[in-house]
This record gives structure tokens, sequence and C-alpha cells, in this order.
């Protein structure tokens, strides 16, 4: 194999790839890259055996080949080279080393054979249809918090996203949930959508995704079998083993009879809860919120530190009521919100409260009250 390469084109090619890719593997050729060149392109690939991202970049190609490199390695020398640099890339005739040359810089680097490397792709997907960018970010990003990271849990650990009809509608909907806290998005399905199987996007895959989307040019296809799940970015492509599990019918803890409603300001809301929050416990980080007429009043007791209270402004004209919750989850949510107002809407203190920017907005929150 030889081929010659603008550093630029590699350390993007690199960038997204090398992330999938365990530091600390016991199978060798899990540690390596994939490079395989022909065509005018060198095409990329790494996987950890669930996930696989595979990129192809313009080179120039003087002898077609294949060869497997250490990918933290080679990326930390692409890193390192000089902006406009070319990057030329030899296999010798010594088995098991490939020559990196750029500018004055030498580099010989040990290889593994291209055979040894796994393929994750293989079967077929059942379903294909494309998302805007900014639709697959938006729903990636309104409820990754809420995954759980709680291994004996592990069909929380991902995003549920699934196709179903409301009000005659089809839409896409995508669902998070620790047990504390469910974040919940949908949009209107795209064709080709209708009929999928629900399924659990891992995090890991969600964090390749989100990071694949910021680089994305034109549209996202998203190809979907019970199994497998695979996103189109241009020349990047990831394929993720899906969660074998089954989400849990998260439409039951979704409260439908909260009468109570409380509207405050999401951006002084959440600077107060931050304040607050300062001397809570570590591990509790409770607050209460007092509800009543016009007012809003936040407070946080700690044996230890003291306490504090912050009253605010909001309309509020149920009868009064002490709520608890977890400071850090308040932040989140309010953090997703996208408007200026915050909706709570709210039963009694031992009861799930919904949070939303207001009715009927696509994005909706549940948050478990905590004692205080």
């Amino acid at each position: 194999m030889k081929v010659t390469i603008e550093r630029a084109a590699l350390l993007r090619a690199l960038g997204h790839v090398h992330r999938v890719v365990e530091r600390r593997t016991t199978i060798p050729i899990l540690a390596n890259v994939l490079l395989s060149a022909k065509d005018g392109a060198l095409t990329l690939k790494a996987t950890d055996l669930d996930l696989e991202i595979t990129e192809k970049a313009v080179a120039e190609v003087a002898q077609p080949g294949a060869t497997t490199l250490p990918a933290h390695t080679l990326y930390d020398i692409v890193r390192k080279l000089p902006e406009g640099a070319q990057v030329s890339l030899e296999a010798t005739g010594d088995a098991g080393q490939l020559t990196l040359r750029s500018g004055r810089s030498r580099f010989s680097l040990s290889s593994l054979p291209e055979s040894d490397f796994p393929d994750v792709t293989s079967g077929d997907f059942s379903h294909s249809f494309t998302l805007a960018p900014a639709d697959l970010k938006r729903l990636i990003e309104k409820t990754q918090f809420a995954i759980s990271s709680e291994e004996t849990r592990y069909y929380l650990n991902g995003i549920y996203i699934h196709t179903l009809d409301v009000e005659g509608q089809p839409m896409l909907r995508a669902v998070a949930t620790d047990g504390h806290r469910l974040a919940r998005l949908e949009l209107p399905a795209p064709k080709g959508s209708e009929g999928m199987p629900g399924v659990i996007l891992p995090r890991k895959a969600v964090t390749e995704v989100q990071r694949l989307i910021e680089d994305a040019q034109g549209d996202v296809s998203v190809e979907l079998s019970t199994n497998k799940m695979r996103f189109a970015f241009g020349d990047a492509l990831l394929t993720t083993k899906l969660i074998d599990g089954t989400f849990p019918d998260y439409a039951r803890v979704i409260p439908a009879g909260n009468d109570k409603r409380l509207t405050v300001e999401r951006d002084a809301f959440a600077k107060a809860v931050d304040r607050v929050s300062t001397i809570s416990s570590e591990r509790g980080r409770a607050v209460k919120l007092a509800l009543s007429e016009g007012k809003l009043i936040l407070s946080v007791t700690n044996p230890d530190q003291g306490s504090a209270v912050e009253e605010l402004e909001a309309d509020y004209d149920g009868p009064p009521l002490d709520i608890g919750f977890n400071a850090r989850y308040l932040l989140d949510i309010a953090q997703q919100l996208d408007s200026d107002t915050a909706l709570f809407k709210l039963a009694d203190p031992g009861s799930p409260t919904l949070v939303q920017d207001r009715d009927g907005a696509s994005a909706l929150y549940v948050l478990m009250p905590m004692r205080v």
C-alpha cells in the first residue's frame, strides 16, 4: 500500500473514527484502525465490536492495499504534524511495518494484517429514512441528559426511539429516563419510518452521533433493524448494535391530571436554584419549593452548612404547596427549555411533576419529587 493524503483530511477522518477505539482492550486488533486505499480514496474504519465508524477521505493512491495501525498513536502523530502538510503512508516489504512520512518526519509503525479486523456491519436493515441534522440533534440533545448510568438496568442506558400515532399524526419520539426523571421529545415522523421497531440507542452511540452531527453536510440517512442502526453523515458512516432489552412503559409515569400550574421565568429560576443549592449536601442536593399565590420561595437546609432562601415572582394561583426536588435535575431540565418561561404542572408533594416550555410543547419532562 502506498498513499499520499493531506494532513487536514486525514486528521478529520481520524478524529471521527479513533474515539470509538477503547484505550484498554484485551484484543490487540481492536486497538487499531483499518486503513484501506483504493480508487482515489483512503477509507478508515474503527470498532469496539458494538460500534463501528467508517470514513472516506480523498487521497492519491499510488498502490492500493490495506493494513491496520494503532489508532490513538496514529491520531497523535497526525495531530502534531504542521498544518498544510502532506502525509505519505507506505507499507514496506517487512511484514507488520508501515512507514509514515511528512516533511522531514519519518515514523515506522507496527501494523497488524487487515484480515484480523472484525466486521460488525453485516446484516440487512428493514427501515430507512432521512432526518435534517437539526432534527436529529434536537432528538438527542433534549433527551440525552436523562439516560441512566446504572448498569444493572441496562435497558435504560440509552435513548428509546420509536414511531407512534398522535391524534392521527405519525410522530417520531425519543425517550430517556433514569427512574428519577424522564425526557421525551417528538417530531413529525419522516417518510420511511412508519412501522419501524422501537429501538434503544446506546449511550456511546448517542455521544458519537452527536459529534458527527456537528460536521454533517446535508440530511442524515438513518437505517435500522431490530438489532442494529446505521447513520450516514456524508463520508462518515456509523453502525451500532442496539440495546437488547425492553424499554419500560414510560407513558404510565407521565402524569395526566396535574391541575396546579406554576409559571416562572426560566433564567431567573435556574440562577436562583443554582445559588441556594450551593450549601446543599452533595448526597441529597434537595431544594424545597414553597408555592403560594404570586410567589415561589426556594430554600435549602443543610445541618452542616446552614440554610439559604430566595424568593421569586411566579404565576401561581393554586393552594399553598411545598415540594422538594434534586437541584441538579432541576437545572438540567431548565437548560433544555427553549422559551423564556418554565411551566410546572404539579399534583402533590409525593407525585411526579410535569415540566414544559408551554402547553403542547414538543419536549416534555417528568421529575420525581424528593422528601425535604
